[in-house]
């Protein structure tokens, strides 16, 4: 039996060397079955009362994304930490850290080599640094970032150099392990219930809690029937369910000839909690955004008629004075630190709801969407900002080309098309929606949203940013970023400029662990930002990888002549963006019109 079994066995606690020796093990690896095979190892030597806290370290952060808890430490607090241990004056952390590029390698090697030592020291474990950080992140006040900073120091005092780097890659968010979320289900299905099979089950928990952490605890400790306690709770987001694309209205009739066309409307997606009149609002990305609608949070509870209540919607920013609907770029004034009044007042919104998952007490997720929507239309009071989103039939293909040209005129994107007898499946894509967008003019027929996963260095007027960005899809088969195209057309000077910035602090050594590309970029990217790009066809490709060997032996798919749209898609995560089985069916739709 392994030593750091016994060890975790007898104590209940876990040295935070045992899990660095991991750490160390993942990022050194490139092949995601190795990386599931440290994992699957580590969970084995992790007691059950601290596998919670191993999930969230393991993912950079000290609890879900949805509570919005972040430690808010900064590089140069870091470095004044580091010199404060080591003894060492921060000039020379600063000049170390000019030549590693890595805090966290910095650390190891200063306090390698300590000016001053502390000749007692407390074990560091994983609690401890995990309860470190979590009162790091709750720190407020005039003083917070010196108590930041002694707290942080204080860790570093008893480290060694190993744990010094990882407990700071982890603080700074800097630990590219390419560790996803499917990747920890599939060592947490492993290593407590011996097949891998079984991630379903966790998934499925997963999907209604949006607590990795959580899950990782209860099937430790209950096994797989403890998941079946997880289920829709208040003020918890849950992840949305996806659609399917399709390309006309023929295919649409066919394939939906028992559904409902809805506006498929240009505005953020958001999940609204009510309890009396508290409100919480949460991202397609499940992050909590109540702070940039506080308008939505005062009024919506007046206009439903419900105490309890989960409702999805399509928040669109208004012109006030005409009434238009406008593009979803105008909502991102919204999304700022300051003069949120301002941008309210200025950029007002209606709430177009389309779903219930949960009312008064009971979960609405396997309710048929016919009923759903009928319970929805029941307790909507449609005046202020409150909306129903506008509904359609489906029966034939004339009916439905004219209610798309009443979306698109009243500022829509296209349809969206719902079959009436399929439950809310949290977290999946399937064909029970689809959705039909308008074409692009000599294109393929929709846009697509890619992920950023490596970059080129400009030349001529673009010295100085990148001039082309390599770009890909996510392939939900094999839990991967393959590369689609590369897209150098479209950007704008300031474009450019700020992908730059944003870019800066997303860059890593080498090539991520869950991208799959034949390409060597010049930079390479943690997958993160998604921007949306047409192009004019879709074409076989032996360089790129996306749907590789599906179409064709020994060959991916790629766009030609892709082109930025100018739109950053700030409220999709990577795993929400365009899929290679997308990528597929617009292929095989191409094909068909051609």
């Amino acid at each position: 039996m392994n030593i750091y079994a016994v060890y975790s066995c007898k104590h209940m606690v876990m040295p935070f060397s045992v899990l660095s020796e991991y750490l160390e093990k993942m990022e050194g690896t490139t092949k995601r079955l190795d990386l599931t095979a440290h994992l699957v190892d580590l969970f084995k030597v992790t007691p059950s009362d601290v596998v919670q806290s191993v999930v969230y370290l393991l993912q950079g952060k000290v609890r879900p994304d949805y509570e919005g808890i972040e430690t808010g430490v900064a590089e140069k607090l870091v470095m004044r930490a580091i010199a404060k241990s080591s003894g060492h004056p921060l000039s020379v952390i600063e000049s170390e850290y000019v030549q590693s590029g890595d805090l966290g390698l910095t650390a190891s090697r200063i306090l390698g080599n300590k000016i001053q030592t502390t000749f007692m020291t407390d074990e560091i474990t994983v609690e401890r640094v995990y309860d470190t950080l979590y009162r790091i992140a709750h720190i407020t006040g005039s003083s917070s970032q010196d108590m930041k900073m002694k707290y942080v120091s204080s860790l570093l005092n008893d480290a060694t150099p190993d744990e010094a780097r990882f407990i700071l890659k982890i603080l700074l968010g800097t630990m590219r392990l390419g560790v996803a979320e499917n990747t920890v289900m599939d060592g947490l299905a492993e290593a407590y219930t011996s097949d891998r099979a079984n991630r379903a089950a966790l998934e499925n928990a997963y999907n209604v809690s949006c607590d990795l952490g959580r899950v990782a605890r209860t099937v430790a400790q209950q096994g797989l029937e403890g998941l079946k306690s997880f289920d829709v709770q208040i003020f918890r987001p849950v992840r949305p369910m996806l659609a399917e694309r399709i390309r006309s209205e023929s295919d649409a009739v066919s394939k939906m000839a028992d559904g409902v066309a809805e506006y498929k409307l240009d505005g953020e997606r958001t999940q609204i909690h009510i309890d009396g009149d508290k409100v919480e609002i949460f991202s397609r990305r499940l992050e909590r955004i109540t702070h940039h609608y506080p308008d939505i949070a005062s009024t919506i509870p007046s206009l439903v008629r419900s105490t309890k209540a989960i409702l999805e919607a399509e928040t669109v920013a208004v012109n006030k004075e005409t009434g238009e609907l406008l593009p979803f770029q105008y909502l991102m004034h919204r999304r700022r630190k300051h003069g949120i009044e301002q941008a309210v007042s200025k950029y007002p919104v209606l709430v177009h709801f389309f779903d219930i998952l949960y009312e008064d007490g009971r979960s609405c997720l396997n309710v048929a969407y016919g009923e759903r929507r009928h319970l929805l239309e029941s307790m909507i009071r449609q005046q202020d900002m409150a909306r129903i989103i506008p509904s359609l039939p489906i029966t034939d293909e004339v009916a439905l080309a004219d209610f798309m040209e009443s979306s698109i005129s009243a500022g829509g994107e296209g349809l969206m098309l719902k079959s009436l007898t399929s439950p809310y499946r949290a977290g999946s894509r399937g064909s029970q929606w689809l959705k039909l967008k308008r074409e692009y003019k000599d294109g393929i027929g929709d846009s697509l949203d890619l992920i950023v996963i490596g970059a080129f260095y400009g030349k001529g007027r673009r010295t100085g940013v990148y001039g082309t960005l390599l770009l890909g899809v996510y392939d939900e088969d094999r839990d991967q970023f393959a590369s689609v195209c590369k897209v150098g057309t479209g950007f704008t000077d300031k474009d450019l400029d700020t992908l730059y910035q944003r870019l800066s602090d997303k860059i890593i050594p080498h090539r991520d662990i869950q991208v799959n590309s034949g390409m060597n970029a010049d930079v390479w990217f943690v997958p993160d930002l998604v921007i949306e790009v047409v192009c004019s066809e879709i074409t076989v490709s032996p360089i790129h990888t996306a749907a590789y060997g599906i179409v064709r032996k020994d060959a991916g798919l790629a766009l030609r002549f892709p082109k930025f749209t100018g739109r950053v898609r700030d409220d999709k995560s990577p795993m929400n963006a365009s899929t290679s089985q997308e990528v597929v069916a617009l292929y095989l739709g191409q094909k068909k019109t051609v």
